[in-house]
C-alpha cells in the first residue's frame, strides 16, 4: 500500500510539473501579444507566477487558477509591471497599466 501512495504521489506531482510548464507558455504567449498590440517591449520574456489558487470555469470544474507578473517597457529605458490571470490556459484578465506617452525628447529603443 506504501508503495502505491508514493507512485501516486510521483503522478500527481509530475502532472503537476507538466500543466505549470504549459500554463506558463500560456501566459507568456499572452504577455507577448498583449505587449505587441500595445506597441510595447517585453523585458526578459519571462512570467512569474505570483499568485496560486483553485477555481471554477463556466462549467463548474475545478482548475487551478494563476496570476502571473511581468515587465514591459514603453521607452526602452524603464521598467513598468502588468499581469496576467490564467485559468487553466484560458486567459481571464490582463492589466498593462495605463501608459502615458513619452515626453518629446525620448527616443524610443524599439
Amino acid at each position: 500500500m506504501l508503495e502505491l501512495s508514493i507512485l501516486s504521489l510521483f503522478v500527481a506531482a509530475g502532472w503537476f510539473w507538466m500543466d505549470t510548464l504549459q500554463a506558463r507558455d500560456a501566459a507568456l504567449d499572452a504577455a507577448r501579444r498583449a505587449c505587441d498590440a500595445e506597441n510595447v517591449q517585453l523585458l526578459d520574456w519571462t512570467v512569474a507566477v505570483r499568485k496560486l489558487r483553485l477555481g471554477r470555469d463556466e462549467e463548474g470544474r475545478l482548475r487551478l487558477r494563476r496570476t502571473y507578473e511581468f515587465e514591459f517597457s514603453d521607452t526602452g529605458n524603464n521598467r513598468i509591471g502588468g499581469s496576467l490571470t490564467l485559468l487553466g490556459r484560458q486567459l481571464l484578465a490582463i492589466s498593462l497599466p495605463l501608459l502615458e506617452p513619452p515626453p518629446a525628447n525620448v527616443i524610443r529603443l524599439h
